[in-house]
């Protein structure tokens, strides 16, 4: 089994970040493009401002290893550090991770910064009292890191951008391969014993997308995710060449397996011949026919941060 974050388009640079959507499609689609987007809704819920209490950061030397003490991903995957948080990348991915940045809001933003911030890698040790602090608080606190040591600011706009909306191919069905997370087996039970083995499930952790890959055909998985998460992944896996945006309808937990024979230049494509395409079931195909979902074609305001200062940090 591999994981997503370590195959993702990203290559190293984004290892362990699997970006997705942050805030609510609903604000988002409201806004007008050009105007400021509104706070998140998950920074406000996770109390607005925090700071670490000591923190140390090192410039590294060129090819270091990345590497961070939980996922820098925008989903649920995290295990509590008791208030420490380590990082070893470049500053694009401390920035991508304190604004739970989607995949293709990382790229822009990633194009207009200066080339040390893409590039040069820092090593981060920090530590807050708040020893049973979320995810999403380490996010505030990693904002705040970023305002005081790399002089950051930053703000959202909303601009228009050629989308995909994930939709419902059929009104109120979805497929065999989508089903709400209380159908299936809850986080906490353990899936090897005895009596799961005839029917384990994929992936056998929750909160991760995670892929495994055959002679011809790519399964991508994931359990009590969201439906606006399962569309922010979807460009990276099919290389759709843009966002893709919740709009099933759909609330509350899923779980999905998807199985497909990846074509050139997706995720997990392995070719027979040269040139030649695996056949098979295609991306897209399995899409509607497994999860009951399809992709169209349009145009909405998007989210997008705009850095608008970042600086080199002083060591200490």
């Amino acid at each position: 089994m591999v994981r997503l974050w370590t195959i993702a388009s990203y290559a190293k640079v984004a290892a362990l970040v699997l970006l997705a959507l942050g805030g609510s499609s609903a604000v988002q689609a409201q806004a007008s493009a050009g105007q400021s987007a509104p706070v998140p809704e998950w920074q406000t819920a996770a109390g607005g401002k925090m700071a670490f209490d000591v923190a140390s950061i090192r410039l590294s030397p060129p090819g270091t290893e990345f590497d961070a003490g939980f996922p820098l991903s925008p989903d649920d995957s995290y295990v509590k550090t008791g208030g420490n948080f380590s990082s070893v990348f470049p500053v694009s991915s401390l920035i991508s991770f304190a604004y739970k940045l989607n995949a293709d809001e990382w790229r822009m933003m990633r194009a207009l910064l200066p080339k040390w911030a893409n590039e040069e890698i820092y090593t981060v040790h920090a530590r807050s009292e708040n020893v049973d602090a979320t995810k999403d608080q380490m996010r505030l606190m990693v904002q705040a890191l970023l305002a005081d040591r790399f002089k950051l600011t930053a703000h959202f706009e909303m601009k228009e951008t050629a989308i995909f909306a994930l939709e419902l191919a059929k009104p109120g069905q979805t497929g065999p391969g989508l089903r709400p997370h209380g159908e299936g087996p809850p986080c906490d039970k353990t899936l090897d014993d005895a009596t799961d083995k005839p029917t384990k499930v994929f992936p056998e952790v929750c909160d991760v997308f995670s892929g495994s890959r055959g002679e011809k055909t790519m399964r991508l998985g994931s359990r009590n995710t969201t439906m606006e998460l399962l569309a922010s992944s979807l460009d990276n896996v099919g290389r759709l060449g843009r966002p893709v945006v919740d709009r099933t309808g759909l609330a509350g937990r899923y779980d999905f397996v998807l199985e497909y024979a990846p074509q050139a230049g997706q995720l997990g494509f392995s070719k027979a011949k040269d040139g030649e395409d695996a056949g098979g079931t295609t991306f897209l195909e399995a899409l509607k026919e497994q999860l009951g979902l399809k992709l169209e074609a349009t145009k909405a305001p998007e989210k997008v941060l705009v850095v608008d200062r970042v600086e080199r940090p002083s060591e200490n």
